[in-house]
């Protein structure tokens, strides 16, 4: 057991770091153009990995117009969004808005699935949300920068992402949701990348490239995998509370890869959000909405 918890704490040490690495290459590629490669290089790693061992079923036309939502929602913008945002974003700020995801999944699901909201994921939906507010606080007023608005909508494309891969999994195997998703993700954020190739940035440097191309197929493809099969042996209840770390492990990366600060008032809006994310995924009804989240995560 201890080796998985310690693989767990490798998946998490990876994700939280993303915001920090991604701060980072935003500043040597173009936002629209950094993920669009990230999503070539990890389509290229699913279609690589699916060798052998996907099996295509026959897709109706409600497949495809979910499947297609998904890879537009939940690929296409959400890795554009993320970061279009950390261009201007606080790294720290950014792994506290995206923490919130799980909260906003319960809400979806409560509208969209007719799942019941509870109590208690109430509660934590207004404790996380205050958490939030307590985190782009900055001292005298509310601060809603573009960049923080860009990562709001990452944590929203993301939770609906939650909820059509929850659609999709009664129908289609992960690996076909996955790789269909990432592949039509791709091609719809093709014809902007070209229409804005002449103004766009792209680095020259080629620790820049091998950073991009780690960053994609570890932390998107190895580290998915390894979470994914330490899941099963650990359980999603024990799992989640690894991947309340990521936002702490965002804030260690930031302030020593970055030398960004870590203010009292954020530690205090990150303990809330993580009460709060808490409160709604340790409840009966959230059990397999939590799993499903711990497995998309970036």
């Amino acid at each position: 057991m201890l080796r998985s918890y310690l693989l767990l704490i490798f998946c998490v040490t990876a994700w939280g770091s993303n915001f920090v690495f991604g701060k980072m290459l935003v500043a040597e590629f173009s936002p629209l153009l950094l993920s669009a490669l990230r999503l070539l290089f990890i389509t290229i790693f699913l279609l690589i990995w699916a060798r052998g061992r996907l099996s295509m079923p026959t897709l109706s036309r409600t497949d495809w117009l979910l499947l297609g939502t998904l890879g537009i929602v939940g690929v296409f913008i959400n890795q554009w969004s993320f970061y279009k945002g950390l261009v201007t974003a606080d790294p720290t700020t950014s792994a506290l808005v995206l923490a919130l995801t799980p909260i906003v999944t319960a809400m979806l699901a409560a509208i969209f699935l007719k799942e019941s909201l509870t109590p208690r994921m109430a509660i934590g939906s207004v404790i996380g949300t205050a958490g939030v507010l307590f985190v782009i606080y900055n001292g005298a007023e509310l601060h809603f920068d573009a960049g923080i608005l860009w990562i709001f909508l990452t944590m929203i494309t993301f939770a609906i992402s939650i909820i059509l891969v929850r659609l999709l999994g009664h129908r289609l195997p992960p690996l076909v949701t996955t790789l269909a998703s990432n592949l039509i993700g791709f091609g719809s954020m093709l014809p902007f990348v070209l229409i804005s190739a002449p103004a766009a940035t792209v680095s020259l440097q080629l620790s820049s490239w091998l950073l991009l191309f780690v960053t994609a197929v570890v932390m998107h493809g190895i580290v998915t995998l390894i979470w994914n099969s330490q899941l099963q042996k650990v359980g999603a209840a024990k799992a989640a509370m690894f991947s309340n770390l990521e936002p702490f492990i965002a804030m260690l990366f930031g302030f020593f890869l970055l030398a960004k600060p870590v203010t009292s008032v954020q530690l205090l809006g990150a303990l809330l959000i993580i009460v709060g994310v808490t409160l709604t995924t340790t409840s009966k009804e959230a059990t397999t909405k939590r799993n499903e989240s711990l497995s998309l995560s970036n």
